[in-house]
């Protein structure tokens, strides 16, 4: 188990990149993200795709994250600080006791992403999602789901950022993604690897209960209100979601949930 060190000095330098965390959410972290809460910094220690660079606990809460600490190398730095100066730090009431410091190591692009995925597979493809509350249930419900991969237009939200980690309860930190530049053309990029793009929809030619995926299927969701593009909408098999007259949306991250569940139950089929 990694060595603690007593943190007693609102201002040491160890520390810094702890400090003020909801106001450095604004302006990001050079690369840096921050892990909250017990369940999610065990999944950024057991996580391939990043890595753990230090950990800041509440001392009272030692003996009882001891499971976590035991899933760090020993070079990896434990602060440990009592509850008011871990507040303090913070700038914020900090219940969970624990936060940790991580760095994204695997930069794929989307080709190598998607090049590097076996002959069955299912991967989604978001388009817009802004809203962090979103981008996090998608990732839950992916990682739920068994989904091998996300790619992100260069219009979405960043998965990492804390808020999105915190929802997807650690998800974020375990299914792979790429983020797509501007000018990618989804559809081709998917076409390229031999995927089959389903675009949700309202107005989806098919309703979901009749289609059925293909083993390399792409599931494409756009964001709530603006939605998919027309182009996408045309290019790929478009699907809706039978509900009730007079109503035609759900949440998009209800959406992936419901989408992941059906092909997930075809697969078992």
């Amino acid at each position: 188990m990694p060595e603690l060190i007593e943190i007693n000095d609102l201002h040491d330098p160890r520390i810094e990149v702890y400090r003020d965390i909801q106001e450095r959410d604004l302006v990001g972290r050079a690369g840096l993200f921050v892990a909250e809460g017990k369940v999610v910094v065990e999944k950024l220690a057991d996580s391939a795709l990043h890595q753990p660079l230090s950990l800041l606990i509440a001392s009272k809460r030692v003996d009882a994250l001891e499971p976590v600490l035991l899933r760090l190398a020993d070079e990896v730095p434990v602060y440990v600080a009592a509850q008011g100066v871990l507040d303090a730090i913070a700038g914020f009431p900090l219940h969970r006791g624990i936060l940790a410091i991580g760095r994204r190591t695997d930069h794929p692009t989307a080709d190598d992403l998607l090049a590097a995925i076996g002959a069955s597979a299912t991967v989604l493809v978001l388009c817009g999602i802004a809203n962090h509350d979103n981008m996090g249930g998608i990732f839950r419900n992916a990682a739920a789901f068994g989904v091998d991969a996300i790619l992100l237009d260069a219009d979405c939200c960043d998965p990492l950022y804390r808020k999105a980690i915190r929802v997807s309860v650690g998800a974020t930190l375990l299914v792979p993604f790429a983020q797509m530049v501007r000018q990618d053309d989804p559809i081709g990029l998917l076409e390229r690897h031999a995927f089959s793009p389903m675009a949700l929809s309202p107005a989806g030619a098919c309703l979901l209960k009749d289609w059925r995926p293909e083993p390399r299927t792409a599931v494409i969701l756009g964001a709530e209100g603006p939605g998919l593009s027309a182009d996408v909408i045309r290019r790929a098999q478009s699907v809706q979601i039978a509900m009730s007259a007079g109503f035609d949306s759900l949440n998009v991250a209800t959406t992936s949930g419901i989408v992941l569940h059906h092909i997930a139950a075809y697969a078992a089929t």
